[in-house]
């Protein structure tokens, strides 16, 4: 019998709608969903499914319009801006699409810089975030570089190493290959592995399937719900089974 899973985050009921001038829009509604400890989520589906909507709102950056939130069984939903703020520094990390690192410091200084937000012992903040940048292979040469000197993919790797500085609760990833090339996206997917193989709980939104076969568990999201969801189990490279299960699963979303 399998262990029953802890949920990290339950959303219940959440509704997020955005009005213009003209018209209200709903992106979701009346959706519940929990994300479990350890897992490696993946929110997928068609552009304008609301999948980094979904991101946000359980991460704190974006308040639902209705609905409640609880991460470790705190409601964030009833959070002001400030302790929100507060909150997500120590229980969140982010890496999107987008890089961005402080372009006049180094990659270690702007890990430095984010840890010190919360732990200001500068000696620990320092070893930890060497342990980090050896794994994920960015060598101490390089960590004395400018995010203008390097590659995107390593410039990538060390948002990595900025977001979970802290030791996150949860990593938020929203795209985060989408602007890499084919090597530099399989070193990122290769740090988020190791990352989930050492616990960590992530929620990845992305649209690529090369990306969505790292993580254990798939969510599809359509016309503002939760279509289906996928159990992948854990990622191995080369599994032509779990490849096809995916295939499959996309196939009946309508991906």
């Amino acid at each position: 019998m399998k262990k029953k899973k802890e949920a990290i985050i339950s959303a219940k009921n959440l509704k997020k709608s955005f009005t213009t001038k003209d018209r209200s829009q709903d992106i979701f509604d009346q959706l519940n969903l929990d994300i479990y400890k350890g897992d490696f989520t993946v929110i997928m589906g068609s552009s304008g499914a609301g999948k980094s909507t979904l991101m946000y709102a359980l991460s704190g950056m974006d308040r639902p319009t209705a609905g409640e939130i609880k991460f470790n069984g705190k409601n964030i939903t009833k959070l002001n801006d400030d302790q929100l703020a507060v909150f997500r520094r120590k229980n969140c990390g982010f890496v999107f699409q987008q890089i961005y690192l402080l372009e006049k410091m180094s990659l270690m200084d702007n890990v430095i810089t984010a840890g010190a937000l919360v732990n200001k012992n500068r000696k620990e903040i320092t070893k930890k975030a060497s342990e980090l940048f050896e794994l994920v292979n960015i060598p101490e040469e390089t960590q004395k570089k400018f995010s203008s000197q390097i590659s995107g993919g390593e410039a990538q790797r060390a948002g990595i190493v900025r977001a979970v500085i802290n030791r996150p609760e949860v990593l938020f990833a929203d795209e985060p290959t989408g602007a890499l090339n084919s090597g530099n996206s399989d070193a990122v997917l290769d740090v988020f592995t190791k990352l989930h193989c050492n616990g960590q709980s992530i929620i990845m939104v992305t649209h690529d399937k090369k990306s969505a076969l790292r993580g254990n568990r798939i969510i599809y999201l359509k016309d503002g719900q939760i279509f289906g969801e996928c159990d992948l189990e854990g990622f191995s490279d080369g599994d032509e089974k779990r490849k096809d299960k995916l295939d499959i699963f996309l196939a009946k979303m309508g991906w």
